[in-house]
């Protein structure tokens, strides 16, 4: 049976992080979820104490940044024992925490390394529900991903954020991202690293709040820009360069998420 552990990156999800934290199966077939941490990405409202409350652990990183949550999480596993695999779904209420056991599913049958959860594929099943992936997103999902192809030859229909790698992979994957281009930029490398890689359909609801990226013009510029410039900055490094120096990148990220502490517990 394989372990895993969740990270949920969140920022200002009073409204929704605990109904998340509640919702994940914790023994999906031939899995089992040792631990849930929510990483408080520099909340102003209730969201750490709200998770806490529901029973995920809860750790902070109040230097903002989709990627630099995330990195957090991954330090923060350090501190129990080594999983097998490490999820990560947004706190938004968006994904559907009940399809954790379809996106393990490729990984416990040893069939993949990285398994995405497709909103794409979703849609196509009749599961996402009207008005929950915007026109931009679509949009954007589609150039990257045929780029990815174009580039590297793996086929994808989406970046969505509800994911599974098994944690030995991601940590040799280099991840250095601290914004926008983490979903694409863990798709490339592993892609590059010849990594295993699947897609499975996932439902999709409109999200609790306002979206951080597509819900305004200017997050949807400034995300599709930094996952154009991810694509590149990956796709025109010489495959040589190697790991010694992607590790390098991936050590600096790594030093400066390690400032991470337990959130205190003096109510927000």
């Amino acid at each position: 049976m394989l372990s895993a552990v969740i990270i949920i990156p969140a920022l200002n999800e009073e409204a929704s992080v605990a109904d998340v934290v509640r919702a994940i199966p914790r023994a999906p077939a031939g899995a089992r979820v040792d631990r849930v941490i929510v990483v408080d990405n520099g909340s102003t409202d209730g969201t750490a104490r709200a998770a806490r409350a529901a029973g995920a652990d809860v750790v902070g990183e109040p230097a903002r940044g989709y990627g630099r949550a995330c990195l957090a999480g991954i330090v923060e596993i350090a501190s129990g024992p080594t999983p097998d695999v490490v999820v990560f779904l947004d706190g938004d209420r968006s994904d559907r925490p009940e399809d954790l056991p379809h996106v393990l599913a490729p990984i416990v049958r040893g069939e993949a390394d990285l398994v995405i959860g497709s909103r794409v594929l979703g849609a196509r099943a009749g599961r996402i529900e009207r008005g929950a992936l915007l026109p931009q997103a679509r949009v954007g999902n589609w150039l990257a991903t045929k780029l990815l192809h174009a580039r590297w030859g793996v086929r994808f229909t989406d970046l969505g954020p509800f994911r599974a790698i098994r944690y030995a992979d991601m940590l040799r994957l280099g991840m250095s991202d601290p914004t926008y281009g983490w979903t694409v930029e863990m798709q490339a490398r592993a892609a590059r690293a010849g990594l295993r890689c699947a897609e499975v359909p996932v439902g999709y609801r409109r999200r609790v709040g306002r979206s951080k990226i597509s819900g305004t013009l200017s997050g949807s510029l400034r995300a599709g820009a930094k996952i154009l410039l991810t694509i590149g900055r990956l796709a025109l490094r010489p495959a040589r360069a190697g790991a010694a120096r992607e590790a390098g990148e991936a050590g600096t990220i790594f030093a400066e998420a390690e400032r991470p502490a337990p959130i205190s517990p003096t109510p927000q």
